[in-house]
């Protein structure tokens, strides 16, 4: 069905491909349930340890026990030893190459917190520019360098790894 069809029946376009190899439906499989994103946000700012999290987070024990977990199978964080004197050995939580490169995703959910659901004294979360100090967002640009100021300015297409739907 080509575009002119599918709108002269008022069907999407999107409907005619599947969706079985998503790659935002795979990625919501990771950090897509309610706890990931606040074990992250936890670890971007520094706190590391599992009783910290769970103290400054109030997620259950075994809730917290399970998203490490499964941030760590899936190569998100990485599981780091250390002891304190007269203690056992526990694990310190850090991020992987894979865990930083949600960073961008983290600010752009800030960001958007920030507008709807700040306190009217404003967000208690802001990012910064560590050379000038300049708060730093989440920001959409395409490949050719321009900037792109309203999402209706970006068209969905199928890429490379699209199959159009059987049936």
């Amino acid at each position: 069905m080509t575009d002119a069809t599918a709108e002269l029946h008022g069907r999407p376009d999107a409907l005619e491909w599947s969706i079985d190899t998503c790659t935002v439906q795979r990625a919501l499989k990771v950090v897509g349930d309610r706890w990931s994103f606040v074990v992250l946000r936890e670890v971007f700012l520094g706190v590391r340890r599992f009783d910290d999290m769970r103290q400054r987070t109030a997620i259950p024990r075994q809730v917290l026990t399970d998203r490490l977990a499964h941030l760590v199978e899936q190569d998100v964080l990485r599981r780091e030893p250390y002891r304190e004197l007269g203690q056992r050995e526990r694990n310190e939580y850090r991020l992987t190459a894979k865990g930083f490169a949600l960073y961008p995703i983290l600010v752009a959910l800030n960001d958007w917190g920030s507008a709807y659901y700040a306190e009217p004294e404003g967000t208690p979360l802001r990012f910064g520019h560590a050379s000038c100090g300049a708060d730093v967002h989440a920001r959409l640009h395409c490949d050719a360098g321009h900037d792109v100021t309203e999402p209706r300015e970006v068209l969905p297409a199928p890429g490379p790894g699209a199959r159009r739907r059987a049936g």
